[in-house]
């Protein structure tokens, strides 16, 4: 195993027995900044790099070629994984906003205890990914993360079973409660539902999913169909108060397709909303909500390149890397220029080298939803208000940190001036 990795250069960081630990030690901005190192250092050593974090050993890949194979054939999550799930528990993958169908008025109310419980959670589980001493479970109990994590996950397990309890009760009332009209008809059809009343209703109601398994999925499913959406929208608002001309451009796209009306967004409109499309794409390629996909090498792989992954080795597909590859992308793969997605510009040479919500049979299945909740999200808030900011040069640079997706460090702080209707 080792032979065949030797193969493959290694970090310039590498030292004996704890390789490049000592690189990940500080917050999680440290995190992401050597996560970047490394992606542009395997840039240099024709797309792929050896590493190990302790008796943790990895490959960095940037080559798209090299990680297509990898994420068709290595479909197992590596086992640093197990401290999401330990956190999160057992569910399925994304889905739309409506999860709870309750309104969490993040806006107004901050301190949202289960938004803030989310946060820190979010934030133990990516320093156990990376601080080896956190990593053994008998050694993390003397940590106060331990404590944090059970405090944390306690209040986020006691909100969604509370929802989920006064979900059952409201189902029940309403079969209670149904008409005769209702019932001949079937009228609950063709109203709005909430992802989890759908769950409770399709898996056989009282005889379907338990109150736990309902809590995984919707747990699984915040984090991974909210958070990751929500974390795009910030990026691409923090840009447009960058670059006010992008910003001016986009507003008078809005105004021939809406004029100074007040009416609401409907989906004959997304088609007409290209500028909109690529400025989220751009976002998307310069700040990916998922920048690293670590998965577990169960057998050897050869890849197309010529080289071998030895398994019991992990993988970590940097989409981040791949999308500011100057071999791809060109000399100026770090400037913000939403025009590259044009059709008469855009032209990759390999499908992986554009991969924001990943890549094969495990990628995002809510991608195309994630685009239209996007553009919705964007589009009424650009209609209605100036995003106002410090301009920036051709590159944009956006303080950001790693928390198993990659999030602005001030949280998408930025100023709204209400824009007046001519």
């Amino acid at each position: 195993m080792h032979k065949l990795a030797s193969e493959i250069p290694g970090s310039d960081d590498e030292l004996p027995f704890i390789g490049v630990a000592h690189k990940f030690i500080g917050n999680t901005e440290d995190v992401l900044n050597s996560l970047q190192k490394y992606s542009y250092e395997a840039m240099k050593k024709n797309g792929i790099l050896r590493g190990g974090i302790g008796h943790l050993f990895y490959f960095v890949v940037v080559d798209p070629i090299d990680s297509e194979v990898i994420l068709k054939n290595c479909l197992e999550t590596d086992n640093q994984h197990r401290f999401f799930k330990n956190a999160i528990g057992n569910g399925g993958i994304y889905a739309p906003w409506t999860t709870m169908g309750i309104k969490l008025n993040a806006q107004n109310n901050p301190d949202n205890l289960f938004l803030i419980a989310l946060k820190n959670v979010l934030i133990i589980i990516c320093k156990r990914f990376f601080h080896l001493w956190l990593q053994p479970e008998w050694l993390y109990k003397f940590f106060p993360q331990y404590t944090e994590e059970k405090k944390y996950l306690k209040e986020m397990h006691d909100f969604i079973d509370g929802v989920i309890q006064k979900k059952r009760e409201e189902i029940n009332k309403e079969k209670y409660l149904k008409s005769e009209v209702d019932r001949n008809f079937d009228l609950c059809h063709y109203k709005t539902r909430s992802f989890l009343e759908l769950l409770i209703q399709f898996s056989g109601g009282e005889n379907g999913y338990t109150d736990l398994e309902l809590r995984e999925e919707i747990m699984t499913l915040t984090i991974a169909g909210t958070d990751t959406t929500g974390v795009s929208i910030g990026y691409t608002l923090k840009l447009l108060a960058m670059y006010p001309k992008v910003q001016d451009k986009l507003y008078q796209e809005l105004l021939d397709i809406f004029g100074n009306s007040e009416r609401s967004i409907v989906k004959e409109d997304l088609s007409k909303l290209k500028y909109l499309e690529r400025i989220v794409k751009e976002s998307l390629r310069l700040f990916p909500p998922g920048p690293f996909i670590i998965r577990k090498i169960s057998e050897d792989i050869y890849l197309p390149s010529g080289r071998t992954l030895p398994a019991g080795f992990g993988a970590i597909v940097s989409a981040w890397g791949m999308h500011r590859d100057p071999k791809y992308w060109g000399p100026d793969a770090e400037v913000f220029d939403p025009d590259r997605f044009l059709p008469e510009r855009f032209n990759l040479k390999h499908t992986c080298s554009y991969m924001p919500f990943s890549s094969g049979p495990r990628s995002c299945v809510g991608y195309q939803y994630a685009l239209m909740s996007m553009k919705t999200a964007l589009s009424a808030i650009v209609r209605r208000y100036k995003i106002v900011g410090e301009e920036s040069g051709p590159v944009p640079h956006i303080k950001s940190k790693f928390e198993i997706m990659m999030k602005a460090v001030d949280d998408y702080k930025i100023c709204l001036e209400k824009r007046i209707s001519i």
